[in-house]
């Protein structure tokens, strides 16, 4: 809808007007960064909703040059299509619209005045649609009215301009030398947000930047650690740099609700959604894709909700995010579902591949190779059940399928990709022949091998309901979760057997375990089996390689894990979804507490991504080899941490000892000072030493009672 209904209806107006809008293409319409795109932060001098108010000046009002000059009969269709365009940008007030006539002529004089209600959407009309093309004879001009003032200003002398001596940028990459080599996180709680590292050698954290109010809604770091993004009602920023964190570009974006990187970082989606006047009406959908480094928007998507709300895993007001998913390796391409159709745009132009989407009937699910550009996509049985569902793989920009699986029964799948895109796991649930029930069986794909030959799982107990499924990263093994609560079981899996061999093959099952979730270690090798929401965080790290349980631990009311980028610590959170114990644990690879942090009303905790190694795989190999060689200086850095741990406890057990000693002393000195007085009351016994008194023992006669009775004799 949405883009395309905008285009039907201004066409149909222009041809009215005899206007050419062939080139005519809202989606051409870029915004540029603004100077102040209202960010509010806490060095912004204002924080109230009054810049939101109306203005009182002339700082919402623009003008727009080389329109057509048309004469009476056609000025109302001109102008329909004028507003047309520009109340797609804001809202414009009521007789906000002022199309100057000639008074002789009675034609229009080629340029207008259009009022918004804020400064803000004045300021995007301009940057949008500052020539934008309405056809080959009419290209835009907008200026801001507070602008004319500067202009009349311009000297009619030519004066060559300031030389600005190049200064070169901070260093966004620094964090990665640390000296120490650690790795940095950032946390929520209450109105602060932090940035700190991960000192495990010293059981602590270590600040690096705090700020207050730094975000309206959360923070999110980019997917190669570079910027920290934050969110704000009138868009999104980024910063970065080595300490100090500063503002490096900011993305106009009115009431943006989510926001997603490309893999790469080159490329910010926003998202934002607003209510329609008519509560019969869908909401309107608005996605921006700006150029992380330059502010620029690239792209931007307009329509209802229902447009937006297939696919994905989770999102708000019914879409589901991220709308578009990025593949093809250095962003080259984006996509998103749509109704029997998936779009695929690539980026260089950012319009679709071969100008159409890829049309596959009732396709319901894709997702990419995390390193080829290669789709798989599911299409759910069709027919009441005459044409079966399928799996298929489709090369991009080709869109050449590769493979194709079909299956039957199937009451629902989920793909699952591993990490170097050697493996796609298929789950897919299928209908018992009674179809009172169903049963679950994988489809895996050897996507490196000739054909990508397809092998087919099936659980011993293929009734056996599952509960997680995660691939080892850049590994061959994978774990499932399987079974009924609270105790299923959890079963790992190779691809490859003792002698290399392409055939999958069982390692282990551990039976009756407290876990529904899998957390890998980036590395590989090592798991942890967690136990979250109704388990109450219970925490099993694992080592696959040994097949052994390296250690148990609980983190009460666990709600997130995390591990950091290298695969050697663990963060385990309770958020503020639980009003008590809320805070971070951190733990070593192999289950050790090293040190806990709490915070009240904790929101958030992320580790900093790291990019890629440099350092080709014979050259880790090469340092794994050797590793002990290497091991000896980090060894030796850890016992002087050691040494210098224990000097640290050593000083602190002295302290106590003094503080002791003086509070002592300080009470022998206060005895002193009273002993005249205990004198006088002991009257006149001197001595303050226990065993000197005589023990004597006085016995004191006390009446209790005295009662009188008169007693008769008989006589």
């Amino acid at each position: 809808m949405g883009d395309v209904m905008i285009m039907n209806q201004a066409e149909e107006t222009a041809s009215r007007l005899g206007i050419d809008l062939a080139q005519l293409d809202l989606d051409s319409i870029h915004l540029p960064p603004g100077e102040n795109c209202g960010i509010i932060t806490d060095d912004d001098d204002v924080y109230e909703d009054d810049q939101q108010e109306l203005d009182s000046g002339f700082g919402n009002i623009i003008v727009v040059d080389n329109l057509p000059v048309v004469p009476p009969e056609k000025f109302e269709k001109l102008e329909g299509v004028v507003r047309k365009i520009y109340s797609q940008i804001g809202v414009i007030k009521d007789d906000g619209l002022w199309m100057p006539v000639d008074s002789e002529t009675r034609k229009t004089l080629g340029y207008c005045f259009i009022e918004y209600n804020t400064p803000q959407e004045a300021e995007l009309a301009k940057e949008k649609t500052n020539g934008y093309k309405l056809d080959k004879a009419h290209i835009f001009s907008v200026n801001m009215f507070d602008d004319f003032d500067k202009f009349m200003k311009v000297p009619n002398e030519w004066a060559p301009p300031e030389f600005n001596p190049y200064t070169p940028g901070e260093n966004l990459q620094q964090w990665l030398t640390d000296e120490k080599a650690r790795d940095q996180f950032v946390i929520r709680a209450g109105t602060d947000t932090e940035v700190l590292w991960n000192d495990a050698r010293h059981l602590k954290p270590e600040p690096v930047y705090k700020r207050t109010y730094w975000t309206e809604s959360f923070v999110q770091w980019s997917p190669l650690g570079t910027y920290l993004a934050t969110v704000h009602r009138q868009g999104a920023a980024v910063w970065g740099g080595a300490a100090t964190f500063n503002r490096l570009m900011r993305y106009a974006h009115p009431q943006v609700k989510l926001i997603d990187f490309s893999p790469g970082e080159k490329y910010l989606v926003t998202y934002s959604s607003h209510e329609p006047s008519n509560p019969r009406d869908a909401n309107r959908i608005v996605l921006n894709i700006f150029d992380v480094r330059t502010g620029k928007v690239m792209r931007d998507f307009k329509g209802s909700a229902d447009e937006y709300a297939v696919g994905g895993t989770g999102g708000v007001a019914g879409v589901s995010w991220p709308v578009f998913r990025w593949g093809g390796g250095k962003d080259k391409y984006f996509a998103k579902l749509g109704k029997n159709a998936i779009s695929v745009y690539e980026t260089e132009t950012f319009t679709l591949i071969d100008k159409k989407s890829l049309k596959v009937e009732s396709v319901m699910d894709f997702s990419w190779s995390p390193t080829d550009p290669i789709l798989a996509l599911f299409v759910p049985e069709l027919g009441g059940g005459n044409q079966p569902a399928r799996v298929s793989l489709v090369q991009i920009p080709s869109k050449d399928e590769l493979r194709q699986k079909n299956l039957f029964s199937v009451s629902d799948c989920k793909m699952y990709w591993q990490s170097n895109g050697d493996y796609l796991a298929v789950k897919v649930d299928r209908y018992t022949k009674t179809k009172k029930s169903t049963y679950t069986g994988f489809e895996l794909f050897r996507i490196k091998e000739r054909d990508i030959p397809i092998e087919v799982l099936e659980l011993d107990n293929k009734n056996d309901k599952i509960i997680a499924f995660a691939w080892e990263p850049k590994g061959h093994r994978f774990a499932v979760i399987h079974g009924d609560s609270p105790r299923p079981d959890i079963s790992f899996y190779t691809m490859k057997t003792a002698n290399n061999t392409s055939r999958v093959s069982k390692l282990t099952t551990l039976k009756g375990k407290q876990a529904n979730a899998l957390f890998w270690s980036p590395s590989g090798r090592f798991i942890v089996l967690a136990g979250l929401k109704g388990f109450n965080g219970q925490l099993e790290f694992y080592n696959v390689d040994e097949l052994e349980t390296m250690a148990t631990a609980e983190h009460f009311m666990a709600t997130d894990i995390e591990w950091d980028p290298t695969g050697r610590y663990v963060a385990t959170a309770v958020t503020s979804v639980h009003e008590m114990e809320n805070g971070f644990n951190i733990w070593s690879f192999n289950g050790k507490l090293l040190y806990r942090i709490l915070k009240d009303h904790f929101y958030q905790f992320l580790w900093r991504p790291r990019p890629s190694s440099f350092l080709s795989p014979e050259k880790e190999e090469e340092i794994a080899k050797n590793l002990k060689k290497y091991s000896k200086k980090y060894e030796a850095e850890d016992q002087d941490v050691s040494l210098q741990l224990s000097e640290q406890e050593r000083e602190k057990r002295r302290a106590l000892k003094d503080e002791w000693e003086k509070w002592i002393n300080k009470w022998k000195r206060l005895h002193e000072e009273e002993k005249l007085e205990r004198h006088r009351l002991r009257d006149g016994e001197a001595s303050d030493e226990e065993e000197e008194y005589e023990a004597k023992e006085i016995e004191v006669e006390e009446v209790v009672d005295v009662s009188e009775e008169v007693v008769s004799f008989d006589e």
